[in-house]
């Protein structure tokens, strides 16, 4: 199955544990693997052809910019499903969400979950 890679993208939300972390806010980083068969995309040069990447990042944007989770497992899963809804031709998303501040202590670049689903 061919992939397209989305990786980085920075968002600013609301999503914790801590009621501090809901009324705060932090940063928060998504990596997306989509799985779709671009064999047609290649052959026609048509954006129809495969997904819009620009469409994907307004919506995982609104969905980690938009209501608070307690947990960053819920954003991926609602990442997730609302990609495999939106795009027929998605056949398995691969969905990395990084929290790099989370208010743990001690030393460590970041806290991720990733989640992997598929038709």
């Amino acid at each position: 199955m061919d992939k397209i890679y989305m990786n980085q993208l920075a968002f600013y939300g609301y999503h914790g544990v801590f009621q501090e972390e809901q009324k705060l806010g932090q940063r928060f980083i998504v990596d997306l693997v989509l799985h779709l068969d671009l064999t047609e995309a290649g052959a026609t040069d048509e954006l129809d052809a495969t997904i819009n990447y620009g469409d994907v990042y307004n919506r995982v944007k609104t969905i980690v910019e938009g209501q608070s989770s307690k947990l960053i497992e819920s954003v991926a899963e609602t990442i997730a499903s609302e990609l495999l809804t939106q795009y027929d031709r998605l056949q398995e998303c691969t969905v990395k969400v990084i929290k790099p501040d989370p208010p743990i202590p001690g030393h460590y670049q970041s806290v991720a979950i990733e989640i992997t689903r598929s038709r």
